[in-house]
């Protein structure tokens, strides 16, 4: 079965100006994630990647370019239609795990899925199973390890089902074994969700776990 293409990034291209000169940071991308698929965006450190991230979550412009989510281009979009599409149809995890501190775990998930419009209890209750968060569902953040707070993270970036989750290096304050668990998880609800998931990592390693592995080097995807 054909799976859908969820993201379709074409000949995308961004610069920064520095000590007043122009640094190209993006050179032309192609990428495509499709529905249920796994995608590691790999590169050295300044090649890129949280650029094209932030790119795709419209939290930054294009110089040139396209950026299509769900057959919806993000250039076309103005500030209010960016900030509803990464309610609704965009999740995204960070390093940090930037849960809000005064609610709790059961509040946090729901945070983002009720902003949406877009609450499925039952989504909700399968994602506190699978998460493991039944018991601790009444804890706040700073009452969690760092490999729960990401599992809630998770949680409430998949909670309104949307179509992609971008994770710009979402084990990088875990240790192995319990990056290895989270990313395990993800992966496991991405499919269940049928979203697609595309994830920074500087991890070869954690690369490996995903479907298809992408290399920024240079601009362009290698």
């Amino acid at each position: 079965m054909t799976r859908s293409i969820v993201l379709h990034v074409t000949g995308l291209t961004k610069s920064y100006r520095a000590a007043g000169e122009e640094i190209a940071v993006l050179r032309g991308v192609n990428l495509t994630v499709a529905a249920q698929e796994s995608v590691a965006l790999t590169g050295e450190s300044g090649s890129g990647k949280s650029t094209l991230l932030h790119l795709v979550a419209g939290l930054d412009a294009a110089d040139g370019g396209e950026i299509r989510l769900g057959g919806v281009s993000i250039a076309e979009l103005d500030d209010s239609g960016r900030a509803e599409l990464r309610r609704g149809r965009l999740g995204l995890v960070f390093q940090q795990f930037n849960l809000i501190p005064s609610l709790t775990v059961a509040d946090n998930l729901v945070f983002q899925s009720r902003l949406a419009g877009r609450h499925d209890p039952d989504w909700y209750e399968e994602l506190v199973e699978r998460l493991g968060l039944g018991h601790l569902l009444k804890r706040y953040p700073e009452q969690l390890s760092g490999g729960q707070q990401q599992r809630v993270a998770i949680g409430r970036a998949l909670a309104a089902k949307p179509l992609l989750l971008l994770a710009d290096e979402p084990t990088g304050n875990l240790d192995e074994a319990t990056a290895d668990e989270v990313l395990a998880l993800a992966r496991d609800l991405v499919t269940r969700s049928g979203c697609g998931l595309l994830m920074v990592t500087h991890s070869t390693r954690l690369a490996a776990t995903l479907d298809r592995q992408v290399n920024l080097h240079a601009g362009v995807v290698a």
